[in-house]
C-alpha cells in the first residue's frame, strides 16, 4: 500500500467517474444549511501536476480527462466537473488535475470541515503544501484512514460525505472497505459513503460490489460502474471503475443516467466498453 503514488494515475478514466460523482454528492448535501462533514480517508497529494514524470510516465490522463478538456458538447453533469477542472487550470493548457479534497474544499462552504487522512509519507507532505492555507476547517492526519474513520463517527452536525478511496494493492484492502462501511454504518447510520474501486479480472474486485450490498442492505444505495475495454485475456490490468454509494442523493441515479453512456462512448479503449447502474430504495 505504502508503494502507491496516485500521480502516475492522475485523470484516468476512474478519477473522471470518480470526481463526477462525488461533485454531484457534494452539490446536493450543500443544499441544506446544517454544516457537513468531508471526510476523506485516502486523501492522497490533493493536486497533481499532470507535467511531472510520474504523470507523463504512463500517461493515463491522457485517455481520461485530456479526451473531455476542450469539448464543447458536454452533458450537463460532465460540464459540472469541468468547471473545476478548468478553475484549476489557467489557459488552455491542461497542466493540473485536483485530487478529491481540492475538489470537495472548492464545493464546500465556510461553516463545513474536511477531515483528511494520508498514511504515505511524500504524499502527506505534498498535502499539507497543497492545504497549508486551508486554515481551522481543513485538518490533516499522518495515519490511516481506516482506523480515523471510526473516531469521527458521528460527527457533531450529524451530517458527513465520506469518501473509502484505498489503493488496492493488497488484498486485504477489499476486506477493509467492506468492515469500515459496516462500522460506519453502525455508528453513523444517515451519513453518505463513497466507495471508489477497481475493476479488475481477480475475485476480490468482482466480489465487492456485492459485499458492499449486503453490507448496506437496509439502507439506500446505488452502484455505478464504467468499463472502458473488456478485461485482458491474461487477466491483468485496470478495464474499469466503480462507486458504491451508501445513502445517495435520491436524485443521483436519473442525474446519471444519461450521463453514463455518453462517458462510456467518449472514454472507450476499445472492445467491451460498457456502464453499470443499479440502486436500491429501502
Amino acid at each position: 500500500m505504502l508503494s502507491y503514488r496516485h500521480a502516475f494515475h492522475a485523470g484516468n478514466h476512474a478519477d473522471v467517474l470518480k470526481h463526477l460523482v462525488l461533485v454531484q454528492i457534494a452539490h446536493y448535501l450543500c443544499q441544506k444549511d446544517t454544516p457537513l462533514w468531508y471526510i476523506d480517508t485516502h486523501a492522497g497529494a490533493g493536486c497533481y501536476d499532470l507535467e511531472s514524470d510520474q504523470s507523463q510516465k504512463l500517461g493515463e490522463f491522457r485517455d481520461g480527462i485530456n479526451r473531455l478538456w476542450q469539448r464543447d458538447d458536454l452533458p450537463s453533469v460532465v460540464e459540472d466537473y469541468m468547471a473545476l477542472i478548468r478553475r484549476l487550470n489557467t489557459g488552455n493548457k491542461l497542466k493540473r488535475y485536483p485530487g478529491s479534497p481540492w475538489i470537495a474544499e472548492q464545493m464546500l462552504r465556510e461553516e463545513d470541515r474536511l477531515r483528511l487522512f494520508e498514511l504515505h509519507s511524500s504524499d502527506f507532505r505534498h498535502l499539507g503544501r497543497n492545504f497549508k492555507d486551508g486554515g481551522r476547517r481543513i485538518t490533516l492526519t499522518a495515519s490511516d484512514g481506516f482506523a480515523g474513520l471510526k473516531a469521527l463517527l458521528p460527527p457533531p452536525s450529524r451530517r458527513a460525505l465520506v469518501l473509502i478511496d484505498p489503493s488496492y494493492e493488497t488484498k486485504s484492502d477489499y476486506f477493509n472497505v467492506a468492515n469500515a462501511l459496516e462500522d460506519a454504518l453502525r455508528r453513523f447510520a444517515t451519513g453518505t459513503y463513497a466507495i471508489w474501486y477497481p475493476r479488475l479480472a481477480r475475485a476480490d474486485s468482482r466480489r465487492l460490489p456485492d459485499r458492499l450490498k449486503s453490507v448496506a442492505a437496509a439502507n439506500n444505495w446505488l452502484h455505478v460502474a464504467l468499463d472502458v475495454k473488456k478485461p485482458a485475456s491474461d487477466g491483468f490490468g485496470l478495464y474499469g471503475s466503480g462507486m458504491f454509494i451508501a445513502n445517495p442523493p435520491w436524485t443521483l441515479a436519473e442525474t446519471l443516467k444519461t450521463t453514463l453512456p455518453w462517458l462510456a462512448k467518449n472514454l472507450t479503449q476499445g472492445e467491451g466498453s460498457s456502464f453499470t447502474l443499479e440502486q436500491q430504495a429501502a
